[in-house]
C-alpha cells in the first residue's frame, strides 16, 4: 500500500511527524492544536476558540488530501480542563449538525504547551 504524506506549507515540515498521511482512502491527521499558519497562538485562555482553530487546521489538512470535513470519520480530542468540554462540544456540533463523525475525548494533565487547551487528531475516509 502506498504512503502519501501532506503539509500544508511544504516550506514549513514539522521534524519527526507529518501532518497528514494517507493510507488507502484513509488520511489520518495528527493532533492540531490552536497555532495559526504563522504559528501564532489563536485563543488563549479560551478553549472555544482553540477548538475552531484546531478544526480549522484539520480542514487545510484534509483539503490537501482531496477532501473536505464531510470525509471525517472519527476525531479524538485531548483536555487539559474537563469544565471546557461544553465549549468544545458546540463547536464540533455546529460543524458536524448531523451525523457527525465517531468522536472521544480524553482529559490529560497538559499539552506540549501549558497554552494549549486542547489538541484534536482526525481520521479521514476519501475515495
Amino acid at each position: 500500500m502506498s504512503r502519501i504524506t501532506y503539509y500544508t506549507d511544504p516550506n514549513n515540515k514539522p521534524v519527526g511527524f507529518s501532518p497528514g498521511v494517507r493510507a488507502g482512502n484513509l488520511v489520518f491527521i495528527s493532533g492540531q492544536v490552536s497555532l495559526d499558519a504563522a504559528g501564532a497562538l489563536v485563543g488563549e485562555g479560551d478553549c472555544k476558540e482553540q477548538a475552531k482553530q484546531c478544526f480549522q487546521n484539520i480542514e487545510s489538512i484534509v483539503k490537501c488530501s482531496g477532501g473536505s470535513l464531510d470525509d471525517i470519520v472519527k476525531i479524538t480530542s485531548f483536555m487539559v480542563n474537563s469544565r471546557d468540554y461544553p465549549d468544545y462540544a458546540k463547536v464540533r456540533q455546529n460543524l458536524f449538525p448531523n451525523d457527525g463523525p465517531a468522536s472521544s475525548t480524553v482529559f490529560i494533565n497538559g499539552l506540549v504547551d501549558h497554552r494549549f487547551l486542547i489538541e484534536i487528531e482526525a481520521i479521514a475516509n476519501i475515495d
